[in-house]
């Protein structure tokens, strides 16, 4: 085979393997000079290395501020997460299952918050709460914080739960139902079992979501911090910034092993979807 042919077919396969490297350099880049600059005993964040130390890690525990910041995204994020599920899994089901007047504009209803930049959100979260007068009776917290964030966060659960169901074989529940199994069952039995994956990824990702946020902490949180606030005020402090490299550095590691099992829930699931009526009710009493 002429060089030149060769040279060609593996083109397409250089440009891939530079474009996957470029793409991992940009996700991944900045977290892992972030992980290094920890570990730096330097007090600045320069390329000029000074020396390796745990010290701020240890710093960053005993900091009483950043732990109580912690504690409150850990807080909201779980609440948040909690009833985004049950109200994105309900909505799912409705948008799916269910024929309705209407249906068109109620999915892109639940689903406009998810293309509305969160800075929009948060302005305008803040803009209702006090042309309502609300912080004088409810004053600005976590509770206004977790409302917010629930409003934009269900739709995401929605939208992971929707494209599992619309993929849905619906011979099973029938299947089912020829069998003698009862509505509840097939739930129980059928529905459930290969919509747990995606049940899983959705939790995970609210989670995520939810922790991360800023925009909307930072407007409508009062005088309640959440991590993402507490390291964007700790920034113009310079002694701060190895404490801050350093908690980043772990809750950073920590949701990407989180976001990389969603994603192996929802490989998993979609391996699984192809699976036969027979097989299923065969679980079935």
């Amino acid at each position: 085979m002429p060089l030149g042919v060769r040279i060609r077919r593996k083109i397409p396969g250089i440009l891939s393997a530079a474009l996957v490297i470029f793409v991992m350099l940009v996700l991944f880049g900045p977290i892992v000079l972030l992980a290094v600059l920890s570990f730096d005993k330097s007090t600045i964040i320069a390329l000029y290395w000074q020396g390796f130390t745990t010290q701020w890690y240890h710093d960053a525990w005993v900091n009483s501020d950043l732990r109580s910041a912690v504690q409150n995204s850990l807080v909201v994020a779980v609440i948040v997460t909690l009833f985004s599920m049950v109200l994105g899994t309900t909505s799912a089901f409705a948008i799916t299952r269910f024929k309705f007047r209407g249906r068109g504009l109620v999915a892109g209803l639940i689903g406009a918050p998810l293309v509305v930049p969160w800075l929009m959100i948060g302005i305008g979260a803040a803009i209702f709460f006090f042309h309502y007068q609300i912080p004088t009776m409810f004053p600005l917290s976590l509770y206004s914080v977790g409302a917010v964030q629930i409003i934009c966060t269900f739709p995401l659960v929605t939208a992971v739960l929707a494209s599992r169901l619309a993929r849905f074989e619906a011979v099973q529940e029938e299947a089912a139902v020829d069998l003698g199994a009862s509505r509840m069952q097939v739930l129980r039995r059928v529905i459930l079992p290969q919509l747990t994956p995606a049940l899983g990824a959705a939790a995970i990702f609210a989670f995520s979501w939810s922790f991360n946020n800023f925009e909307i902490d930072f407007f409508v949180g009062g005088y309640d911090q959440t991590f993402p606030v507490w390291v964007y005020s700790e920034l113009r402090r310079a002694p701060n910034l190895p404490i801050i490299n350093a908690s980043s550095t772990l809750i950073s590691a920590i949701q990407v092993i989180m976001v990389i099992f969603a994603w192996r829930l929802l490989a998993s699931d979609e391996s699984d979807e192809r699976r036969t009526a027979t097989a299923v009710i065969d679980v079935l009493p």
